[in-house]
């Protein structure tokens, strides 16, 4: 299995408001919370990359 595929656990806790959107969201797409999650780190992830870390 490719390593960068490997999954593992991670816990976390969340705003209330935005899980209830995250799992809006999740209805609508018919995507998998973890699949809109691991989208918006990826997200996330770029835009510090390319700008900097002190972007808000």
């Amino acid at each position: 299995m490719d390593k960068t595929l490997e999954r593992v656990k991670y816990a976390t806790s969340l705003r209330k408001d935005l899980l209830k959107e995250l799992k809006r969201l999740s209805v609508e797409t018919d995507k998998r919370q973890n699949e809109l999650l691991e989208e918006a780190i990826k997200l996330l992830l770029e835009k510090y990359k390319h700008s900097g870390t002190n972007n808000e």
